[in-house]
């Protein structure tokens, strides 16, 4: 009986009247369209022509769909190596913020700080500093450490900007495991590195997916950096070999979309595949953090 009042109960709080249904459902339609709109015209857009795209009225759908685009993104401009630059970048950015914040997460959510709470307010201040106020301090350093036009120059300050998100998901997942399957692995033989490697990190295997994922997003869109260290030909990302396309009197959108697609693909391919990772990663840590 206890069980059925219950159920009773959470079905009672869980009903919610038509009307505020109604409002649920518009927000949540707003928030779908404000998300997938643009990249369903950026789609549609790298379909058409260019005469199509400046015609009058404007055509929703393409008329003639072409695939020509996509081929013109890629002679136009070396598109496969801007993407070969970003993912070299933004996975030796991703993991190394894994490493390093898997460290400093294991350091405040383990070892007795005494201003465990400073240092994580003193991370969370560091991440709200906008990237245009770093931007000449990273550029003079990489340029006195001789390392513009480098994968390094990029790698270095994306991990810097990752450490922060990085650090607080792993946090809240490192203090919701067990303190003695640490200690049983550090009685067989485990220094406290070897636990956190072999026990910690395993088991908070949807934090750091979660946190990888952000941190490869982050390495994989940024443009200030990229645009300001790497300015060489061959070293170009795909967000900064993207402007490339506009020429001084004429924008190319249909190129230019195509181009974006295809930058867009692996992020999007990686996200469908973990999503149930990266979700359940950002609902746990929520709760545990």
């Amino acid at each position: 009986m206890s069980g059925l009042s219950g159920l009773s109960g959470i079905s009672g709080a869980l009903h919610v009247p038509r009307q505020h249904r109604i409002w649920i459902f518009c927000a949540a339609a707003i928030v779908v369209v404000n998300g997938f709109f643009p990249a369903l015209w950026i789609l549609l857009t790298s379909l058409k022509t260019e005469a199509e795209l400046v015609s009058k009225p404007i055509t929703w759908w393409p008329v003639n769909p072409t695939l020509a685009n996509y081929v013109r993104a890629f002679d136009d401009q070396p598109l496969l190596k801007y993407l070969g630059n970003s993912a070299i970048v933004a996975i030796g950015a991703t993991v190394l913020s894994l490493l390093v914040s898997a460290l400093a997460a294991y350091a405040i959510a383990r070892l007795n700080l005494k201003h465990r709470q400073l240092v994580l307010t003193c991370i969370v201040a560091s991440s709200m500093f906008p990237l245009v106020t770093l931007l000449v301090p990273i550029f003079e350093t990489m340029r006195t450490l001789g390392l513009l036009n480098t994968y390094t120059a990029l790698i270095l300050p994306y991990t810097v900007l990752n450490l922060p998100v990085c650090t607080l998901v792993l946090v809240g997942f490192f203090q919701s495991i067990p303190k003695d399957l640490e200690n049983a692995a550090m009685i067989d033989g485990c220094t406290r590195i070897g636990a956190l490697w072999r026990v910690v990190v395993p088991l908070a295997a949807p934090g750091v997916f979660t946190a990888g994922i952000l941190a490869f997003v982050n390495a994989w869109d940024e443009f200030l950096l990229a645009l300001s260290l790497n300015a060489g030909a061959g070293m170009r990302t795909v967000p900064v070999g993207i402007t490339l396309y506009q020429g001084e009197f004429a924008f190319p959108w249909p190129i230019i979309s195509a181009a974006l697609i295809v930058a867009i693909v692996p992020v999007a391919v990686l996200i469908a595949v973990f999503q149930e990772r990266v979700v359940g990663g950002l609902t746990q840590g929520g709760l545990k953090g």
